[in-house]
């Protein structure tokens, strides 16, 4: 049986609510706007998720699922470079006068893995070097208070069909890895719609999204998965070792014990060879019981629908500053198939959510925002959020190029606005 306090550890601020329906920009003249793709030089594969940071600067974005990326730079900045970057690929510096605005092709070479020096330098205990690289935050990661710009796009789709749509800017009032304290946010601005008719009798609402997106972060937030008790329910191991801007990286796997039945997760991390930090970690719940992980992710449901998550996947990527290693993305995936009473067929639902550094400084002043501005944990931000008319609505920050499907609901929400 399991007990309360492992239900609230494990929940990564996630919690579903399905209802039951009733039913009756323009840029300022300093910022200087570049798209492009960026693709493996080979097969001309797009490059999901590759980071796009502008060196001397905090200044980044990231890809989509298409290798897509939107980067807007001040023209303060534009004699810079951009320092290009995907985990098993060579890095790669561009001066951005060699941008094109809107249609910059940038190729990255796979990086060849040194065997000999994985072979000398491996540990031999994974366990072990997990344990050594959680402990090892005051020296890895960044340990000042900061103010992050984030960008977050979350969406909800029946079958393959974009029925929810919510994207906000967020201010995160960062703490240092080694500080009990807590990550604030603050809300800046942010957009939605809803189509409900596409998500047929049900309206699906995601609790503390940009919250869930933090709690990804298992060097800030190592209770979600890897707590004192846990941890020695998994099972670790070594995979192929890989390499992230030139340098090794150590692949880990875990699973939980055989022996064990509660949901617990499965993935990869990737470890810096060198000072042992985390560079990224993709994951998955187990929710081959039913029952245990409905608990854990469904606050309300109507009582003649039974609901269950089909599908839990995490992803985290940091990025590394002079030495220091810091949250830059992350990605949650969760899907659910509710099923009704006296009816034959069963509804599938996929909520996905996404968060993205786009710019940092370090908080000075150690505010963190007015209380008034501040994002409640359990919120739900399409509560918070409204209109989608304004074309120029995000101005001078830097977003997530949205994927083809996701700009075309955009697009038509806009005509029908």
């Amino acid at each position: 049986m399991m007990n309360n306090k492992y239900f609230t550890a494990n929940k990564l601020y996630i919690l579903i609510s399905f209802f039951l329906l009733i039913f009756s920009f323009g840029f300022a003249q300093n910022i200087v706007e570049f798209k492009g793709k960026v693709v493996d030089t080979d097969t001309n594969n797009a490059l999901a998720l590759a980071d796009l940071i502008v060196i001397g600067t905090n200044i980044s974005t990231i890809t989509n699922s298409e290798g897509e990326f939107l980067l807007k730079v001040p023209t303060e900045y534009i004699d810079k470079s951009v320092l290009v970057s995907y985990l098993g690929y060579k890095k790669l510096q561009i001066p951005l006068s060699k941008f094109k605005e809107n249609n910059t092709k940038i190729e990255l070479v796979i990086a060849a893995t040194v065997l000999a020096q994985v072979d000398v330098n491996a540990p031999k205990d994974a366990l072990s070097l997990v344990k050594k690289t959680l402990s090892l935050k005051a020296e890895n990661y960044l340990n000042n208070e900061t103010v992050m710009t984030s960008f977050y796009r979350e969406t909800i789709k029946k079958g393959n069909r974009n029925a929810s749509l919510s994207e906000a800017v967020l201010k995160i009032y960062k703490q240092p890895y080694t500080s009990g304290r807590k990550d604030v946010i603050e809300l800046v601005k942010a957009r939605k719609n809803t189509d409900y008719s596409r998500l047929d009798t049900l309206a699906l609402k995601l609790q503390g999204g940009p919250y869930s997106a933090l709690s990804t972060d298992l060097i800030k937030y190592p209770e979600f998965v890897f707590n004192d008790t846990d941890i020695n329910d998994y099972n670790f191991s070594f995979n192929k070792s890989t390499q992230i801007n030139n340098k090794l990286v150590f692949v880990v796997n875990f699973k939980q014990k055989e022996n064990i039945y509660k949901p617990m997760y499965y993935g990869k991390l990737y470890i810096d060879a060198e000072n042992y930090a985390l560079t990224s970690a993709i994951y998955n719940l187990n929710v081959s019981n039913r029952e245990l992980s409905s608990q854990l992710f469904v606050r309300k449901k109507p009582n003649k629908a039974t609901v269950y998550p089909t599908n839990a996947s995490f992803r985290v990527n940091y990025r590394v500053k002079d030495g220091k290693w810091y949250y830059g993305y992350s990605n949650i995936e969760l899907s659910f198939k509710v099923k009704w009473e006296n009816k034959w067929f069963n509804s599938r639902y996929t909520l996905q959510s996404e968060m993205a550094i786009t710019d940092w400084n370090r908080n000075i002043t150690e505010d963190v925002g007015k209380p008034k501005n501040r994002l409640k944990r359990y919120s739900i931000l399409a509560d918070e959020a409204s209109g989608f008319a304004d074309s120029e609505f995000w101005g001078e920050y830097n977003i997530i190029e949205p994927e083809k499907s996701i700009e075309s609901a955009i697009k038509k929400i806009s005509r029908q606005l």
